[in-house]
């Protein structure tokens, strides 16, 4: 592949860019939020009259060309992520005996006592399993970075709340901060929490969707501070969910697509995130997939397959309960974990990248759009390209100047002078050349008749 263009986010002066970050990184409330929550609904079980054992690929792990990417990695550092720890911010994970190394608890912000290792929304397993999960030969299902380490960090749950809420989730089924256990507030100190640790990937598949107001909260204040610092003082890539539409979060399809009416965080701090939005088989954006300025990248969030999220058993998911009915797995909750994914398999064979630098690679060498810029609101630089990735040349990696445009002039050339003296030199020679044949002729001619017989 040849050399491709560096592309930053470069959101500042932007009108739907946040304000300049103020507020200054959150404490990480020792992995706790101290807010005594309770359970409302059951945590989830694997339904045995849906009982199947699932071994096909799914389509995204094929488009996305996972295994042929895993290859490149493992003969280039002799495992596939190696020595690499995403955090997993999210629901919790549940210890499925398919994460290799298990998992590592970060922190618990809905109930201490679980130290992150509990599921009971059936959410965060299915995003780490994703990323990490090493399944045996016989099953097709792969997570991206299976030799990678996930750590847990519980920081929302819909099936907890306040004694004065109750539990659930939108008709949508939106993982939206809010509802249930955790807010923005708590969401920042468990970016803090995975910063302290640390670790080289956090991967955000919760959002918090709100009207735009051309304002900043003190929560998403402390959230961006809290992100900044973990990219720029710890080096760590973070990746997060785009959002999905919902009841509460409705989709920014307005006539300027640079004054979105619903804002999401943490995607809106995109200097410092990879948001990344969901397509599905067509390759096309979902129809549930959140746009937004603020778009990174895209990766296939439908018809997922991943690790099932029950306790204490081995096998794997396709469909959830959703408002009483199965449902596929979808959302761009699940198309964020490919590219942490990736993220980490990126850091893994170039461990000397900045976090930064890993961003701009993965969105240097996406597919891009066919939109100004190669960039849209829609799948952002395009959907991720693994392959590509891992084997790149960036130019800004090499120090190699940015290609820019160059306006190529319009119409056809002026019409040049033409010189005419080769010409008038070449027909006068042929014409003195044929009069001085014509006179021998003619020469020869007369005196062919003079000669006596």
């Amino acid at each position: 592949m040849g050399a491709l263009s560096p592309l930053t986010a470069e959101a500042q002066g932007e009108s739907w860019a946040p304000p300049a970050i103020s507020a200054s990184p959150p404490d990480d409330g020792g992995g706790q939020s101290g807010i005594n929550y309770t359970p409302k609904v059951q945590c989830v079980s694997r339904d045995l009259n849906n009982d199947v054992k699932l071994q096909e690929k799914p389509w995204g792990q094929q488009y996305l060309q996972i295994e042929q990417a895993q290859k490149l990695v493992r003969a280039a550092t002799g495992s596939v992520g190696g020595g690499i720890k995403v955090a997993v911010i999210d629901t919790g994970v549940t210890q499925h005996p398919y994460f290799q190394f298990g998992v590592e608890s970060g922190g618990d912000y809905v109930d201490p006592s679980k130290h992150g290792l509990e599921d009971c929304d059936g959410h965060g397993t299915e995003v780490a399993g994703i990323i990490a999960a090493k399944t045996p030969d016989d099953i097709g299902f792969k997570g991206v970075a299976p030799d990678a380490k996930i750590v847990s960090i519980r920081q929302s749950s819909q099936n907890y709340s306040l004694d004065n809420q109750s539990g659930g989730q939108d008709s949508n089924g939106s993982r939206q901060q809010g509802q249930g256990a955790g807010n923005t507030t708590t969401l920042a100190q468990a970016v803090m929490r995975a910063a302290n640790i640390p670790v080289d990937v956090i991967n955000m598949s919760v959002d918090n969707c709100r009207p735009a107001d051309g304002k900043i909260n003190n929560g998403e204040a402390q959230l961006q501070a809290a992100i900044h610092y973990a990219v720029t003082v710890k080096n760590i890539v973070v990746v997060a969910a785009a959002g999905n539409v919902s009841n509460t979060c409705p989709q920014n399809d307005q006539a300027d697509p640079n004054k979105p009416r619903s804002i999401v965080s943490p995607p809106w701090f995109s200097d410092d995130v990879l948001s990344v939005a969901a397509i599905d088989e067509t390759g096309g954006v979902a129809p549930f997939s959140m746009h937004g300025p603020w778009v990174s990248v895209a990766a296939p969030g439908t018809k997922i397959t991943s690790l099932d999220p029950s306790k204490g058993t081995d096998q794997l998911a396709n469909q959830v309960f959703d408002g009483g009915q199965l449902q596929p797995i979808q959302g761009t909750s699940f198309a964020a974990p490919y590219v942490a994914g990736v993220a980490a398999l990126v850091r893994a064979q170039f461990p000397k990248l900045t976090a930064h630098q890993v961003m701009d690679r993965l969105k240097a060498t996406a597919q891009h759009p066919g939109a100004p810029g190669g960039r849209d609101n829609y799948i952002g630089y395009g959907v991720v390209n693994p392959i590509a990735a891992l084997t790149a040349i960036v130019p800004a990696e090499e120090g190699v100047p940015a290609a820019k445009a160059k306006q190529l002039p319009s119409g056809l050339p002026p019409a040049s002078h033409k010189n005419w003296t080769p010409m008038i030199v070449a027909l006068a020679g042929t014409g003195g050349g044929l009069l001085v044949l014509l006179i021998t002729l003619f020469v020869v001619h007369t005196i062919r008749r003079k000669r006596p017989a």
